[in-house]
């Protein structure tokens, strides 16, 4: 029996990658310092602090910029979201660098103009030293980790594995042949060659020096799976079982280590720890400039409501968020005062007549929504998530909508897949609901940081205005 052992050296290449990477991001935070005072030369007094302050980022840099995914290989991703995250990386440790500032009474020691010009100027560096490194890089490593993969299987799971292998960039996996588990020799469409017994596919796979053979295959067929095993057992072919669980899974289908076994993820949160952590710190700090810059125009509508109608300038009212904890949501108060019946909280509909006038206007433009980032800034809610509801709808959507329990599992948003798709405002037909849950679902079963900037992207663009907000 031919055995062969591959040595990937791609692996190399990822390393070389994310040490040049953060070694010219460091770099990068110096030059655009060192540019910037060219420009704008600091006076003699100000030049101590800053070269403490730009010593300060470049360490923070080497920890932040990690978190926010800037150096894991570009593997099946849009090149254009990762520079996203670079950006928004480096705008996190120029906040951070201006927080310290302003904890030591010092900011106003630094020149406004050299601040701004150096964001500016090492933001476009890191975006051209990854983009540099990823091109440089990804030329010299094309096709050393590429491993070639043998698929047995059949059906729906199998074209899906297939597929995403298709979709894989040239350097990472490429699928060469299939065995049918169901006997069905026909020509494939994709031309790979299609084995139905598995001697001759085991042998095609040796001779042919395959790396890895992946077992497609239902979790109910362990017949298959034994005999795959066992024909491969004297082999230095990976083996890889991609169980078919797509009817019993919510979110993730990852495996884990519990307690030394592995385990897979059926119901389980849907984000990492990690995914959260850098959730949590873009959600405060973008709370934070937001809350700043728009303080310009919060102040007026502030005073517009307090002197167009009685009653107090913010609305409050409790929601649900995270694993459901309970908090209070503040908006610009948009009604007349009025009083609900216990347990029963009416939605909005077009021509209420406890609308203000002034408070229609906020609903359309969802102005009156931007006190939540003082929710963001509190960590009860998060820029992007599923919109959260009023108890009494959660309690009584939750046992008639599928899948609404899970809009609980992460903190809740104040824009979302669901809102730049059309559903937002009143759910007065169940389907309506159903709909946006479905969307919710879907955003936190892909949930990815280029995701979120994709959605605030969208609500800045589209704007907030909507034909179903009254």
């Amino acid at each position: 029996m031919r055995t062969v052992i591959h040595h990937p050296a791609g692996h190399d290449f990822v390393d070389i990658e994310s040490v040049l990477a953060r070694i010219l991001d460091v770099a990068a935070i110096a030059v655009g310092a060192a540019v910037a005072s060219l420009l704008f030369k600091p006076a003699v007094e100000q030049r101590a602090l800053a070269s403490a302050v730009v010593m300060f980022e470049m360490a923070l840099a080497t920890l932040l910029l990690s978190m926010f995914g800037l150096y894991r290989l570009w593997r099946g991703q849009s090149k254009w979201w990762p520079l996203a995250a670079a950006v928004c990386g480096w705008f996190a440790v120029q906040a951070c660098g201006l927080a310290v500032t302003a904890l030591l009474h010092r900011s106003l020691s630094i020149s406004r103009f050299w601040w701004l010009s150096w964001t500016a100027l090492t933001a476009a560096g890191i975006v051209a030293t990854h983009l540099s490194v990823h091109a440089l890089l990804g030329r010299r490593r094309a096709g050393k980790d590429l491993r070639t993969v043998a698929v047995v299987g059949a059906g729906e799971h199998c074209d899906t594995v297939l597929a995403r292998l298709a979709a894989t960039p040239a350097d990472s996996f490429r699928a060469v042949a299939t065995l049918s588990t169901t006997g069905d020799g026909r020509q494939r469409s994709d031309g790979l060659p299609a084995f139905v017994a598995l001697r001759a596919f085991a042998d095609w796979v040796r001779e042919q020096r395959i790396d890895e053979v992946w077992l497609a295959l239902p979790l109910s067929d362990e017949t298959t799976l034994l005999r795959v095993l066992e024909e491969f057992s004297g082999d230095l072919v990976n083996v890889r079982f991609l169980p078919d669980v797509s009817r019993l899974v919510m979110f993730d289908r990852n495996v884990v280590d519990l307690l030394g076994a592995p385990a897979i993820n059926l119901i389980v949160s849907p984000m990492t720890p990690a995914a959260l952590l850098q959730k949590a710190i873009f959600d405060r700090i973008f709370a934070l400039v937001m809350l700043i810059l728009l303080a310009p125009v919060m102040l007026p509508i502030a005073l517009a409501v307090k002197f167009t109608s009685k009653g107090p300038v913010l609305f409050t009212q409790q929601r649900k968020g995270a694993n459901g904890r309970v908090f209070r949501i503040y908006k610009f108060r948009s009604m007349r005062m009025h009083t609900e019946k216990p347990g029963v909280v009416r939605q909005a509909r077009r021509g209420d007549p406890r609308i203000t006038p002034l408070g229609a206007f906020l609903r359309r433009t969802s102005l009156d929504e931007l006190p939540q980032f003082l929710n963001v800034l509190r960590g009860e809610m998060s820029v992007v998530g599923p919109r959260p509801h009023a108890i009494e709808h959660d309690d009584h959507y939750r046992t008639i909508v599928d899948g609404y329990i899970h809009r609980y599992r992460i903190k809740p948003g104040i824009t979302g897949w669901a809102q730049i798709n059309g559903f937002r405002g009143e759910t007065e037909q169940l389907e309506k609901m159903q709909a946006r849950v479905e969307h919710d679902l879907y955003y936190l079963r892909n949930w990815s940081f280029g995701l979120d900037m994709r959605i605030i992207l969208a609500t800045v663009v589209k704007g907030m205005r909507h034909s179903n907000a009254y």
